[in-house]
């Protein structure tokens, strides 16, 4: 039996709307095919509405919570007419994150999933993380499932996100963790160049490596910490954005992305991985990976920009199948829940 379903993916680097439209298969193993996908960028005033979320009252953000979800409805359904889409089982939304601190069991990703089903009429699937952080995880990663169940022929799948995390399996067993920040903390710095990203790292290749903030940055705790670990934008402020103090930006790029290479090739070197399938938007960083690639003999593999650009939205249209059929849909390996589970509310 086929399965036509819509994944919609907000990142923290907040670029805008990933909306992933794929069917999915199951005969000895799973199968998948993306029929259409496209990013739709935040107009300026919902990219502030997002990026403040963290600082509003809490009225504010339930109102904020049912308005996004609105919001979502509606880019879904304006996605839907343009492509006319026809056979669609239902949609799964993973929202965005405004807090996500599993240690005091909590998580939020606004965006109501019944205000999207409101607005288009289908089944939804969202609040996919908030299950697994009450059940003592990390409520992350959560994509693992589909790097275990659709793309099992790779060692390892590479994410290089608002932060960067990594799957595998050790001793028969889907683990997979947080490595280190990268988009969240690169985009805030070539802001000031008026500049939404480092476009292929060319920024970062003109400064200089600040030898004094590769040690910092490389010996904060985080880094020590055995897996299962998640990262935050709260993890950030806290302790990477106090040690730029002046220094020049362009130095700290060079220095940051630096780091990133560093933290990533001692993952994949540790794990003596040979095959890693990289994506996620700092994956179009050629800078980066050129870095990674220096520093390691594993094969890192760069798939077609389909594959790069929404490859964790059809994942969670994937996991919405999945939570639809009642099955497992979150692997406690991977986020140290207490079991693996079926996890998100459906609408």
């Amino acid at each position: 039996m086929i399965l036509h379903a819509i994944g919609l993916m907000s990142g923290t680097s907040l670029d805008g709307l990933d909306i992933c439209y794929a069917t999915f298969e199951k005969r000895k193993t799973w199968s998948f095919q993306i029929i259409q996908a496209e990013t739709i960028p935040y107009p300026k005033n919902w990219e502030d509405k997002l990026r403040n979320s963290i600082h509003l009252s809490a009225e504010e953000l339930l109102e904020l919570h049912s308005e996004y979800g609105f919001y979502l409805g509606k880019l879904t359904q304006d996605f839907i007419q343009k492509f006319e889409l026809k056979n669609i089982d239902m949609i799964a939304s993973h929202g965005h994150t405004v807090f996500h601190q599993p240690q005091k069991k909590f998580t939020l990703q606004i965006g109501d999933g019944r205000a999207i089903k409101i607005q288009t009429g289908l089944p939804v699937v969202y609040d996919f993380r908030t299950q697994d952080v009450l059940m003592g995880g990390n409520g992350a990663p959560l994509v693992p499932i589909g790097d275990e169940l659709l793309f099992s022929q790779y060692n390892a799948c590479l994410n290089l996100g608002g932060f960067s995390n990594i799957s595998l399996r050790i001793n028969n067993k889907r683990i997979a963790f947080d490595i280190a920040p990268v988009n969240i903390v690169l985009n805030k710095l070539v802001q000031e160049f008026n500049k939404s990203f480092d476009e292929n790292g060319d920024l970062a290749k003109t400064g200089n490596i600040d030898e004094e903030l590769l040690q910092q940055l490389n010996s904060l705790d985080f880094y020590k910490q055995s897996h299962p670990k998640s990262l935050g934008i709260e993890w950030c402020n806290k302790n990477i954005f106090p040690l730029f103090e002046n220094i020049e930006t362009l130095n700290v790029l060079a220095t940051f992305t630096e780091h990133v290479a560093q933290q990533i090739s001692h993952v994949i070197n540790e794990h003596q991985l040979k095959n890693i399938l990289f994506t996620g938007g700092g994956t179009f960083n050629t800078y980066l990976i050129e870095k990674i690639r220096e520093k390691t003999t594993a094969e890192i593999i760069v798939p077609e920009k389909e594959i790069i650009d929404y490859k964790e939205a059809l994942i969670f249209a994937f996991m919405g199948v999945l939570k639809l059929k009642n099955e497992i849909n979150v692997l406690s390996s991977a986020t140290g829940s207490s079991h693996d589970h079926s996890s998100g509310i459906i609408a």
